[in-house]
Formats: structure tokens, sequence, C-alpha cells
């Protein structure tokens, strides 16, 4: 099983976690909220995860989705003021604070200051002994201990991607998503509609927060080291891509930039050493060619229209 190789299980697996992330960025701006501080949430949620399995023993089960809630929790306390801001005031506040998030970071003695925090424990490794423990043995099912456990890891990362899809889904159809939507599309009329701007704004930011910190405790465990320098500036363009190339209007939009940005560097070796000027040159193109982003509403429209024609036909037929 060639095709079963570990390193392009991985390249998969980070496609999945990407794809999560850029639903963190696709929250915040499904209010018209343009937030940078998607990185120092992931950062929270990240050593949050690894100071609880590294230091205090705790199950990955738990570790990961509390530092999803720490991260939330600090999303609530500073969204209030943050949330005054529009447009690029608030997109540099929360630049800023990523920033502080790094540098007390890279200050402090329990997050390994700049060396940052090695040898936590494998998101594979947990799976794989799960596995054994179920009787999922290499030998069963004919795969190398490092193929199972990058297979294991894509999948339930896969799964975990489903899931948060499919909650997102309910809720851009509920009465929040409506709400988000009409706060997207005018403040000031949906103000006077009665929607409560600054708590369905904050409700969304804390939301992505939460989600951007779920990655990152899941990104801690699944490199088994962290550093201040994997939550700079880089990793906000990067995450903040993936939802403009992609299309922030509909769910589907960032799932497509997460899967092209995280993909073509792979596939094309020789941009490596390139990566973010890839990424700034695909923005600039997506920008002059399609603003909106590749997936809009006006094209799964479109799309929906010409099934249901053809489906028409096909009955006439």
């Amino acid at each position: 099983m060639d095709w079963l190789n570990p390193y392009q299980l991985q390249v998969l697996s980070f496609v999945f976690l990407n794809g999560m992330l850029a639903l963190s960025v696709f929250l915040t701006l499904a209010t018209g909220q343009l937030s940078l501080g998607q990185a120092g949430f992931m950062s929270i949620g990240a050593y949050t995860a690894a100071i609880l399995t590294g230091y205090a023993g705790m199950p990955m089960i738990v570790a990961v989705p509390a530092g999803a809630v720490l991260a939330g929790a600090v999303a609530l306390i500073i969204g209030g003021p943050t949330l005054r801001l529009h447009g690029l005031y608030l997109a540099i506040a929360t630049l800023g604070f990523g920033e502080v998030v790094r540098v007390v970071m890279l200050n402090l003695e329990v997050t390994g200051g700049a060396l940052g925090l090695k040898g936590l424990p494998s998101l594979g490794g947990e799976l794989y002994r799960l596995e054994q423990a179920l009787g999922l043995t290499t030998e069963r099912v004919g795969l190398t201990p490092a193929q199972l456990k990058a297979l294991s890891v894509a999948v339930f990362l896969f799964l975990l991607l489903v899931v948060v899809v499919v909650l997102l889904a309910r809720l851009m159809r509920s009465r929040v998503g409506r709400a988000f939507s009409a706060i997207r599309a005018d403040e000031v009329a949906a103000e006077a509609m009665g929607i409560d701007l600054r708590a369905y704004k904050l409700l969304a930011f804390v939301l992505g927060a939460m989600l951007a910190g779920f990655g990152g405790g899941l990104y801690a465990h699944l490199t088994t080291a962290i550093t201040p320098d994997d939550f700079n500036y880089h990793r906000v363009v990067e995450m903040l891509s993936f939802a403009v190339i992609g299309g922030a209007e509909v769910l589907w939009g960032p799932l497509v930039g997460a899967l092209l940005l995280t993909a073509l560097p792979e596939l094309l070796r020789a941009l490596q050493d390139y990566k973010m000027m890839f990424y700034g040159v695909a923005m600039l193109v997506v920008m002059i060619v399609r603003p909106r982003g590749l997936i809009t509403e006006d094209l799964l429209l479109r799309f929906r229209r010409r099934r249901l024609s053809a489906g028409g036909r096909a009955l006439e037929g």
C-alpha cells in the first residue's frame, strides 16, 4: 500500500486541521469582522493543551477542549472593548493582541520561552494505543505502525472536521446564522430589525476563538513540538488566506482554500521556500480575478439551478 505513505497522510491531516482553522476565520467574517487575532487564540489553545498533557499528565481528550475553552474565555474578555472598533481598527487591535500573546509565551518559563515545548504526547501515538487496546493490530490490517498511526490521525481529523462542518452548517441555517448574515450585509438595517449587534458579534468572535484554540491543541499534539514562532504574523496571513482565497461568503469556501493552499505547496515542492510569497501572489490574483473568492453564493446558486434543470430534462426524457 504505497499510497498510504506516512508523509502523504500527514499532509492530508494538515489539510483537515487547516480546514478547522479556516472555519474559525469564517466565523468572525460571518458578521463582517476582520479579526487578525486567530493565531493568538490558536497559541492559547496549543500551549494550554501542551502544558496540561506534558506537565499535568491530563489526557488529551480533556486537555484539547480545555485549551479551546480558555481561548474562548480570553476572547470573551477582550471582545467587549475590542468589538467597539470597526474595519482596519479592529484588524490592527486584534493583530496587536496576537503579538502580545506571542511575546507572553516567549517570556514565560512554563511555556519554554523561545525554545517552546518539545516531546509532547503524540496524537498518533494516543490513537495507536487505543487501537491496540481494542485489538486492531498492525498484523490484522496489514500496515506498518507508522502507516497505521498516520492513517488513524488523518481519519480522526477528517471526522472532527465533518462534525465541525455539520454543526456550523446548522448554525448558519438557524436564527443565529441569519442574524450573522444580516449584520454582515448591513449593520444599520440589522439593528433596525431588532438584532443585538454587540451580542451576536461577540458570539461569533468567541466561537471563532474557541475553534482556533481547539485547532491549536490538535496542532500541538500533531507536531509534538511548538514554539512561539509557530503563531506569528505568518500564521495570521496563512489562516486569513484560506478564507479569503476560498471565499468567505459560504461555508465551503474556506475549506476549498485550506485544501488548495495546504496541498499545492506540497505538490510544488520547488515553491516550498517561497510559501508566503506564493500565498501573497495567490491572494493578489484571486482579488483581481474573483474578489469575492473562488466559492461564492452566486456560484453555488448557479450550480443548484443547473442541477435542477438537468434533473427536469432527465424526467422529461
